[in-house]
């Protein structure tokens, strides 16, 4: 697999450099100055794919060029946005860019509780807490109906058995200050959307109000409406892709649960599947996303890579471990339910071109200002340089192997062969 990084542009603290060194082949990003809903022009895109180019590494996949909140709900300016899109398409496309990771999951790109939850190794990890979770839904967002759901919540087989998290958001709720709540909001809305050409940014001021308002859109979309508006996207763009060889790669819902009184329509191998069948164009294809699907205790991710590894575009290798109760955090890139070396081996053997990238590196945390201190880089929240650049030494370790294993020949970008 071609090895790649997500970097956030000529800003990132993270350099081109660095990243050249450490064996990084090739580059995911984004027109992160360019708003939601604007053409992308190719000026722009020649700039940054030359700037790139520079440092002897490509502009690999775009991640993101985000569909805005109306062509997901449907919105009176539709089919005004696809033809925007179309002509970023052709942009890209001019500019030899040919891989598109996009999602289509509404109002929250995607969403953890905590941004650096303690591991045993003395690290930080993104974590997702439901009790957590529901106290925000309840409490802080004050969403119509959500008591009512989270009371009828129901784990999936085998995990959260018992467990009452209704009851523990209104205990949360007695303990709960205003500190507490609006490190909650930062954590959900702010520092994981911020970063992102999204809905909310580091400056809004009422983040909460905002959210409402989007989640108002949605009133009347239920599952089978999300599922139709992306089948009208994606036909409405395939000519295009099929025109100028755009591969379109959808990213999975992260968490893969229905949160938030909103529909999810890429959690399971049935959803993939309909996605997949509805536009059956070879440029309609996944990014398999491993963290993303692990984290769901109903998939079995290696089953789910053997039977879309034909129509995947993108890959992102890392690994979620859920608890008993049902919460889960990122595990090790070698551990967690993913199973990864099983993963690299799918894909090697089906396209052993595809990029990958790692992603959700650890925190790594030191006395301040010390040497493995990360807390003072200001990095975005779980992509971190020397907690992904530790998994992607254990990804290319992984590599490696399973390459030996294959006949594949691996080289190490940046040393002599």
């Amino acid at each position: 697999m071609e090895r790649t990084w997500r970097w956030f542009g000529k800003k990132d603290k993270i350099t081109l450099a660095m990243l050249k060194q450490i064996g990084v082949e090739g580059i995911v990003t984004a027109l992160h100055d360019i708003s939601l809903g604007e053409v992308w022009p190719q000026e722009k895109i020649h700039d940054l794919k030359t700037y790139i180019e520079s440092y002897g590494m490509r502009w690999s996949v775009v991640e993101s060029l985000p569909v805005v909140e109306s062509i997901k709900y449907g919105g009176p300016d539709r089919d005004l946005q696809i033809e925007i899109y179309k002509e970023s398409l052709k942009n890209l496309a001019a500019e030899g860019i040919h891989t598109i990771c996009y999602n289509f999951m509404p109002v929250l790109d995607w969403a953890r509780t905590d941004l650096l939850h303690n591991n045993p190794n003395g690290a930080t990890n993104l974590y997702f807490n439901y009790a957590e979770f529901a106290y925000f839904d309840i409490y802080l967002l004050k969403r119509e109906g959500a008591r009512e759901e989270w009371e009828k919540f129901q784990f999936p087989e085998g995990v959260g058995i018992g467990r009452n998290v209704l009851a523990e958001a209104d205990e949360l709720a007695k303990r709960m200050t205003p500190e507490n709540d609006h490190k909650l909001i930062e954590n959900i809305v702010i520092k994981t959307q911020g970063f992102v050409s999204g809905n909310f940014s580091e400056g809004d001021k009422e983040p909460i109000a905002k959210f409402q308002s989007f989640l108002e859109l949605y009133h009347d979309i239920d599952k089978q409406k999300l599922r139709e508006n992306l089948k009208y996207f994606l036909e409405a763009i395939m000519p295009t892709c099929d025109a100028y060889d755009i591969n379109m790669c959808v990213h999975p819902d992260d968490p893969p649960i229905e949160i938030l009184g909103l529909p999810r329509i890429v959690r399971t191998a049935e959803d993939i599947r309909w996605f997949l069948n509805a536009v059956p164009n070879k440029h309609n294809g996944l990014t398999f996303c491993a963290g993303s699907l692990s984290a769901g205790a109903y998939n079995n991710v290696v089953e789910m890579a053997q039977e879309f590894a034909p129509r995947t575009h993108f890959i992102h290798l890392r690994s979620c471990h859920i608890f008993p109760n049902g919460d889960f955090t990122e595990a090790s890139h070698l551990g967690g339910r993913a199973n990864i070396v099983e993963l690299a081996r799918i894909f090697e053997k089906e396209n052993p071109h595809l990029p990958m990238r790692v992603d959700h590196g650890m925190t790594f945390t030191d006395q301040p200002g010390g040497i493995m201190d990360e807390s003072s880089h200001g990095h975005n929240a779980g992509y971190t340089l020397l907690g992904r650049m530790f998994a992607l030494g254990q990804i290319q370790g992984i590599l490696a192997t399973v390459d030996n294993e294959l006949g594949i020949k691996y080289t190490q970008p940046g040393f002599f062969d």
